[in-house]
């Protein structure tokens, strides 16, 4: 007989191990998801923060990029300004030492001047401020935006106008300024994106529009002026009005020229004027007078030589540009003999002259000045019309002054006046008032600058509805689109 068969082992014991092993996979899973996790956060923090560093580090050399540049342009205006006085003052030398030599230098030199510019630099010839316009309109970094603001002819540019300077034409050295600054400060950015392994990415419009308001700014030591210009003129349907790294490279420009040349005027008046209530009446008779005299300035400025002489004589004016610039500079140098001089060069010394209540002795100067500037300008040299138009608006507020016995401070009219003309001539009125405002430091009179600007200008709008720099910048917009074809399809 069989023992009966002992009964088997609890199930239980046996399944515990079972269960506590099987458990332990099961824990572990969720914690390794938890620690895969953990370490795919810190991995994203990680990137987040790289990448948050790069964008700093990226902002910072965009910033740094475009001062060093803004610096060069302060640079290149201070000594462009260097070279100017120099041949102003080799100017007034010759000519009162030998008044007659006028009558040699300025026929010969503007025909000759007017030949190298044809031959070196046709896009350098007349003020520069237009040609920085039409740049900032065209395609970015392309043939015809390089054509207008080329580095190599903004340097011809500054030999030329100099040259002008020297034989007396009636030009002044900013609106050059604002060209060669553009041409610097494009010549730069771009320098920087091909060597910098950091690629930093300007877009060319605002280096353009740094570079062209920073040669001014530096020009006039008028930071703010070179703000309001970059925004009023270079800004109009750009989308460089706002950039910060725009403002940011004129403000550096103006300042490094504070601090190099002084927080010094650029029109020192010595003996504070007298503000008036009363003043309203002459003020805007002043306003008047200048918006009419300065939208005819403008309108003879866009008409040139073929505008003006008889119909059969067109065709020979536009086939003999050397000789059209020889006849304008024995004009101009017949007004200079009969004003003793006045009406050579920028006229920057006429115009310190009359805000300061040092009457000129020539009654007319203003449209004397007038006449040399605008003949100056159609014989197609290099050289702006900024100072000289300043110097045409003092000799009217000269005028005025001189028609009203009655007047307290005659030097009011003409320091208003400056604003007027140059308002009327370039219908960019914020800019006018502002900048004469600043290189005076004249702030107690800016309510007056800004009303007498924005009535000249609106005058100056009913003789000239398109202001003139954007005229002639359509012009050399046209000249630089057709030289940007040829040049694709060679």
């Amino acid at each position: 007989m069989t023992e009966p068969a002992e009964p088997p082992e609890s199930s239980q014991p046996a399944s515990q191990p079972a269960s506590s092993e099987s458990a332990a996979p099961s824990e572990a899973a969720p914690r390794r998801e938890r620690l895969r996790e953990l370490q795919l956060h810190a991995r994203r923090a990680a990137h987040r923060k790289q990448r948050q560093v790069g964008r700093i580090s990226r902002t910072s050399m965009r910033y740094a990029v475009f001062m060093c540049g803004a610096g060069c342009v302060a640079l290149f205006s201070m000594v462009f300004a260097y070279i100017a006085e120099l041949a102003l003052n080799w100017n007034a030398r010759l000519t009162t030492a030998t008044p007659w030599l006028a009558f040699v230098m300025l026929p010969f030199g503007l025909a000759v001047l007017r030949w190298l510019t044809i031959r070196l630099a046709p896009q350098a010839r007349g003020s520069g401020i237009p040609q920085v316009i039409a740049a900032v309109t065209l395609p970015p970094a392309g043939p015809a935006q390089t054509v207008l603001v080329s580095f190599r002819q903004s340097m011809w540019k500054v030999v030329l106008t100099a040259g002008a300077l020297l034989a007396g034409a009636s030009v002044g050295r900013e609106g050059p300024s604002v060209q060669v600054g553009a041409a610097a400060m494009l010549a730069w950015g771009q320098w920087c994106q091909r060597k910098l392994r950091f690629r930093i990415g300007f877009h060319p419009n605002a280096l353009i529009a740094a570079g062209a308001a920073g040669g001014l700014a530096a020009a006039f030591n008028t930071p703010l002026a070179g703000v309001v210009f970059a925004i009023e003129e270079l800004g109009r349907g750009t989308a460089v009005r706002w950039d910060r790294l725009v403002l940011s490279g004129v403000l550096t420009a103006g300042f490094l020229s504070l601090a190099v040349l002084g927080n010094n005027p650029y029109f020192s008046v010595k003996v504070p004027m007298l503000v008036l209530h009363d003043a309203w009446g002459p003020v805007m008779l002043c306003a008047v007078v200048n918006g009419v005299m300065g939208g005819l300035f403008a309108k003879l400025l866009i008409r040139g030589v073929p505008g003006l002489v008889p119909t059969g004589w067109r065709d020979w004016t536009s086939a003999h540009p050397v000789w059209v610039a020889f006849f304008c500079g024995l004009v101009v140098a017949a007004i200079g003999w009969a004003t003793a001089g006045a009406t050579f060069g920028t006229g920057y010394e006429q115009a310190s002259g009359l805000i300061n209540g040092e009457p000129h002795g020539t009654l007319w100067f203003g449209l004397a000045k007038f006449a040399a500037t605008v003949l100056s300008y159609f014989a197609g040299i290099p050289g702006g019309i900024f100072t000289p138009a300043l110097a045409i608006g003092a000799g009217i507020g000269q005028n005025v002054a001189h028609f009203m016995s009655g007047m307290a401070e005659p030097r009011v009219l003409a320091l208003v006046s400056m604003a007027a003309f140059l308002a009327a001539a370039t219908q960019a009125p914020i800019t006018a008032s502002v900048i004469v405002m600043e290189m005076t430091r004249t702030q107690d009179l800016t309510i007056y600058l800004l009303a007498a600007s924005l009535l000249a200008s609106f005058l100056s709008r009913q003789f000239n509805p398109h202001p003139f720099y954007h005229h002639m910048g359509h012009a050399f917009r046209r000249e630089a689109m057709a030289i940007g074809r040829k040049s694709v399809s060679g």
